[in-house]
């Protein structure tokens, strides 16, 4: 099978859509001989940061000599870049092989991915498996081993639909990536503290407090958090910040600014550095469109708004229509590309909205 064949294969099952619960990985699982119960597992669940503690943890672990494991996603480059070893993406003939041999089963597309995630890793014996959840923790497809260091990042709202109405709710969802009798190392979340201290009790869990001060920036507090991660487990190094991208980064000329948050916690975080933007912005309907651009809009001069190529997209008529109540020159272009282009015209200095708008147009920035 090659790989296209085999990517074609597991994108197929994007079909079956978000179906939370662990019966059909187990199932997977025990079929591949349980890999998972072999790993070192750091399990990162949070809604903002997740991303950036856990590359940050795995760098950190690799040049200290461990061979180390990383599952994060979305993607931007590269299916394969959600599945990585020392920096290095699965090989095409890797995940092939896998997605060949593995095919037959009732999972959804992420909970296949994941499997072969935690079987990959098991074969190639990693030291560390750093594994950051996709949503929520107790039913999300990754929360399948008995053992862990788990690590929660910022708490907010987000995936509503799915992990509840209230931060309490979605603070409990999150906690459940928390073990019997292991670690958990919590970011500063003053607000639902109360709930980790509470879950952490009930399953004889040490908890571990990043303390700082409040005025602490986003970034700051995700480096403490990672670098308390890392000595939990033994490492008494420096830890250095590893941005990945599309998290506050730039082009490689350092024209545009590129962050794919997409709630309103993501946009407080981007606030701060934004000064009179043109700005590129597609988002999901299925998030708090209206709050996010209340932070972001009032500070961009000129925005662009365009339809990402996805199902959940919200199009960019109703976008703009949003986006005019904050900022008094919003122009709807469809086509990403497209509007893109449109935008460079007119200064373009931020991209932000959605992950997968910046997949969609990230080969136009090269």
């Amino acid at each position: 099978m090659t790989y296209n064949e085999a990517l074609n294969i597991i994108l197929n099952k994007q079909s079956l859509g978000i179906m939370p619960g662990l019966a059909r990985i187990s199932k997977l699982l025990e079929q591949m001989g349980n890999p998972q119960d072999k790993l070192k597992i750091i399990h990162i669940a949070g809604t903002n940061g997740k991303g950036t503690v856990a590359y940050t943890v795995a760098d950190t672990l690799k040049n200290n000599g461990c061979k180390t494991g990383l599952f994060t996603s979305p993607w931007i480059h590269s299916y394969r870049e959600q599945i990585q070893i020392d920096g290095e993406y699965i090989s095409k003939d890797d995940l092939a092989y896998y997605i060949e041999k593995y095919q037959q089963n009732d999972c959804t597309e992420f909970e296949m991915l994941t499997a072969i995630m935690y079987k990959y890793f098991a074969d190639k014996k990693v030291d560390y498996a750093v594994v950051e959840c996709g949503m929520g923790g107790l039913n999300d497809s990754t929360n399948v081993e008995k053992e862990n260091l788990a690590v929660i990042t910022s708490i907010a709202l987000d995936h509503t639909n799915f992990l509840g109405d209230t931060i309490e709710e979605i603070a409990l969802e999150k906690a459940g990536i928390i073990k019997e009798n292991c670690t958990c190392v919590l970011y500063p979340n003053p607000q639902v503290e109360r709930i980790f201290e509470q879950v952490c009790e009930e399953k004889n869990a040490k908890l571990i407090k990043v303390l700082c001060d409040k005025d602490e920036p986003f970034f700051g507090k995700n480096l403490l958090t990672a670098a308390e991660a890392v000595q939990t487990l033994g490492f008494n190094v420096g830890v250095t910040l590893y941005t990945p991208d599309a998290r506050q980064t730039g082009t490689a000329d350092g024209k545009i600014l590129i962050d794919g948050g997409h709630n309103v916690d993501a946009a407080k975080a981007l606030e701060w550095i934004l000064n009179d933007n043109v700005a590129l912005i597609g988002m999901m309907k299925d998030k708090n469109v209206d709050g996010y651009l209340s932070v972001v809009a009032p500070h961009c001069k000129k925005i662009i708004t365009t339809t990402v190529n996805n199902p959940r997209a919200m199009s960019a008529l109703e976008l703009k229509r949003i986006a005019s109540k904050y900022c008094d020159d919003v122009i709807a272009v469809d086509a990403p590309v497209a509007a893109l282009y449109y935008a460079k015209e007119k200064g373009l200095d931020l991209i932000c909205g959605s992950f997968y708008l910046i997949r969609e147009i990230i080969k136009e920035l090269d």
